[in-house]
């Protein structure tokens, strides 16, 4: 139905003497194998523009619900404004503040056992077995070389 193509590459050199850059350039030629007839071209046209048809239709009802999700989000907010303005909180900022402590110390706590968990399993991949890695003294680091004086 449709002609076959073949891409070819070719790759030029640019450039003046200090400069020089390849350029890989792309065309297409057609195999000649068929030749596309008026029928077959019109066919695949109305069968193309059938399909943006549809992707169409698809984008519109999604574009629609999409409109209808940000005008409930909108009176969501417009809602939560009114609440806070009008100073009608269920809660005080008092036990907010208590609230938010309980979770800033429930993070530190689960931070400090990540920490050591990471350090645990870094501990056994890095430590080499005793045996296989005696003690030697250029696997230490070396020592800091002292300050010159004034």
């Amino acid at each position: 139905m449709v002609k076959d193509m073949v891409k070819k590459m070719a790759i030029e050199t640019v450039g003046g003497q200090d400069e020089s850059k390849e350029v890989v350039k792309k065309r297409q030629v057609s195999s000649g194998k068929k030749k596309m007839t008026a029928r077959e071209r019109d066919e695949l046209l109305i069968e193309n523009f059938v399909g943006l048809q549809h992707a169409m239709t698809n984008m519109s009802v999604k574009f629609g619900m999409l409109s209808d999700n940000i005008s409930k989000l909108l009176q969501i907010f417009e809602e939560s404004a009114k609440n806070f303005i009008s100073g009608d909180r269920k809660t005080s900022d008092a036990e907010m503040l208590k609230k938010i402590d309980s979770l800033l110390n429930q993070n530190k706590t689960i931070a400090k056992g990540l920490v050591l968990m990471e350090g645990s399993l870094r501990g056994r991949s890095e430590e080499p077995p005793m045996a296989t890695a005696p003690y030697r003294a250029e696997n230490l680091p070396p020592k800091p070389k002292p300050l010159p004086r004034p």
